[in-house]
């Protein structure tokens, strides 16, 4: 096998849990091969550099095998290598977003901190 689909391949791969999602994210331009924007009929080759974004993550991966048939997940993770950088990236983007929401606790107010918001609200307006 010397050349797959990009849709099949990322099915295959586990990226995406069904080809039409594969499809639907290529469409919307979340994979790009080589840098550029691609068609789910893309074929692809070994060493193809792939972007794929997963949410929040964005993730640059090496195709190292082809498949178009989805197997277990420990041999789907042999189809791919994530480059170093992705890989240091996301983790740096992903502690930022902890840290980020550790700052931002909404919590509602208690009983007593209702009382007081109320008082506060009933002084203002007299």
């Amino acid at each position: 096998m010397e050349k797959v689909r990009i849709d099949k391949w990322l099915w295959a791969a586990r990226f995406f849990k069904t080809r039409s999602i594969a499809k639907q994210a290529i469409e919307g331009g979340k994979v790009h091969a080589e840098g550029q924007r691609v068609k789910a009929s893309k074929e692809i080759t070994t060493g193809t550099l792939l972007t794929i974004r997963q949410g929040w993550d964005e993730k640059v991966v090496e195709v190292i095998a082809l498949s178009d048939q989805r197997r277990g997940a420990d041999i789907a993770q042999t189809l791919y290598r994530e480059t170093e950088d992705s890989a240091a990236k996301r983790e740096q983007f992903a502690a930022d977003r902890k840290a980020n929401n550790a700052v931002l606790t909404h919590e509602r107010p208690n009983k007593k901190q209702r009382r007081q918001i109320h008082r506060f609200i009933r002084e203002s307006q007299d």
